[in-house]
């Protein structure tokens, strides 16, 4: 057994020890469910390593035939950019399972439950096979169905079949445009590298339609404008622990798919990269604007994601080193910052009830430590220098420059946007006169306080030196880049 299907069935038998665990045991359940994920954290890190960041080649590569008439395997392995991928995600787990203490009701089929949907999602990371892709990437719906309709808020339901019924039908589209190039290709096979080798061969119309199926599939995933629909109203009704993963973890899927279909599909996104960055400039403006507009603190930051992924998709449309580097380095960055986001916004309303700004005022007496991190948070999701999003939107700001000149001016007026809400948010959180119902405010605990360190560590440590993560994705973002070089 090599060292993914260790990472991948870690969490899986971890949810099968909590099933024979007796329900009434909920400290046990959650020990664990917490040593699960914390393993499967380490092992993540154990790749990282033993993995060569000098080489795009795909590593710790697995290969067992299922089909041989069908094409399709269990092939697994990761390159700079997955492994990226592995480690943010494994890491939001660990911190939705820390963030989880106040889920009191069914907890047996909660923690089981999130420990499916992160091995879900881990496998659609290391997936090398496209029909194993598509399997983990819809099994993801089926925890987070049931983790938002039966924790949720008061219109859970209707956020989960929203969600579902969103995904599903952008799937559609994947789907459709997976079976369209399997048939085309002579080989008949799903592995993404032979899949890759046979695209190249298709005429530039019928990558065009192929790619448009999974730009759809993709896009309502990332979210971008106009498919998000789903995203503002599940953010809200899901648990606090489960937005981290939505936003921390389920928009990367989407962003990272899109990728991989641009790697295997270049003549397409040669040809629709005016259509990518106009998407990525009305995701900026249209995100950034109704965030401005919310006074619901959950539902500012869920807007919020709809602009930082506009970043991502702005930097993979420029097709350039600087542009995708500032891509996945954004994916990375956005993880840390929405989840950090989530988890204290989560906290507070737990303690409140209320996710109104106009409710709170002057916690950075009551609450110092809530109010430390959180202006991190909200200062980092700016792009402030000396944190990783800096970093990540400059490299994305460079490669628009270089691609389009001045016409990325309009991601500068973004990010002002978002200066905007994120100061007002602050003031209105921390400072001003004193409410009597906020003055028995719990602070952090150590737990909370842990899951908040750790996130604001990563945010501040690649932010200050973003040299480890650069090395992790270069060689993979060169090797990307070089497909669409000879056209520009």
């Amino acid at each position: 057994m090599g060292p993914l299907t260790q990472l991948l069935i870690t969490p899986v038998v971890s949810a099968a020890l909590i099933a024979l665990l007796p329900s009434a045991q909920s400290r046990l359940i959650r020990s664990v469910a917490l040593a699960g994920s914390g393993l499967a954290l380490i092992l993540s890190w154990w790749l990282l390593g033993d993995f060569d960041s000098s080489s795009a080649a795909i590593q710790f590569k697995e290969v067992v035939p299922w089909n041989p008439r069908l094409g399709t395997a269990y092939a697994v392995g990761v390159d700079g950019i997955a492994l990226s991928m592995l480690l943010l995600a494994t890491l939001l787990c660990f911190v939705a399972l820390l963030a989880s203490a106040s889920i009191q009701k069914q907890q047996k089929g909660y923690y089981l439950l999130v420990l499916l949907l992160e091995s879900s999602m881990l496998g659609v990371f290391m997936a090398q096979d496209w029909s194993l892709f598509y399997v983990f990437w819809e099994l993801t719906l089926i925890p987070l169905f049931f983790l938002i309709d039966r924790w949720g808020g008061k219109n859970r339901h209707g956020a989960a079949l929203n969600f579902v019924l969103y995904t599903m039908g952008g799937s559609v589209f994947m789907l459709l445009s997976l079976l369209v190039l399997f048939d085309t290709l002579p080989g008949h096979s799903f592995a993404m590298d032979q899949m890759s080798a046979g695209a190249k061969q298709l005429t530039e119309h019928k990558q065009v339609l192929i790619f448009l199926g999974f730009l759809v599939g993709f896009g309502v995933k990332m979210p971008i404008f106009p498919i998000h629909g789903w995203l503002p109203l599940a953010h809200v009704e899901a648990p606090s622990p489960i937005s981290i993963l939505l936003s921390g973890i389920l928009l990367k899927m989407g962003a990272y798919g899109l990728i991989r279909a641009a790697q295997m599909l270049p003549e397409a996104v040669i040809t629709l990269q005016g259509v990518l960055v106009a998407l990525a400039l009305v995701s900026l403006i249209y995100g950034g604007l109704l965030a401005w507009r919310q006074w619901d603190l959950k539902k500012m930051i869920a807007y919020s994601s709809v602009g930082h992924m506009g970043v991502v998709l702005l930097g993979i449309a420029t097709l350039n080193i600087s542009g995708l580097t500032g891509a996945v380095l954004q994916m990375m960055a956005h993880g840390l910052v929405a989840g950090a986001s989530f988890l204290l916004i989560g906290l507070l309303y737990e303690r409140t009830h209320t996710r109104n700004i106009n409710d709170y005022s002057s916690l950075l007496r009551i609450t110092p430590r809530f109010a430390f991190f959180t202006t991190l948070a909200f200062v980092a999701a700016v792009g402030i220098p000396g944190t990783f999003g800096f970093v990540a939107e400059l490299h994305a700001l460079i490669g628009g420059f270089e691609r389009w000149g001045w016409l990325v001016v309009v991601l500068s007026l973004s990010i002002m946007i978002s200066a905007a809400y994120a100061i007002r948010t602050i003031g209105r959180l921390f400072t001003g006169p004193s409410h009597s119902q906020m003055q028995e405010i719990e602070d952090l605990r150590p737990t909370e306080l842990a899951a908040a360190s750790m996130l604001s560590l990563g945010i501040l440590l690649l932010g200050i030196f973003p040299a480890p993560a650069l090395q992790l994705v270069s060689a993979s973002v060169e090797q990307l880049s070089g497909l669409f070089a000879g056209h520009f």
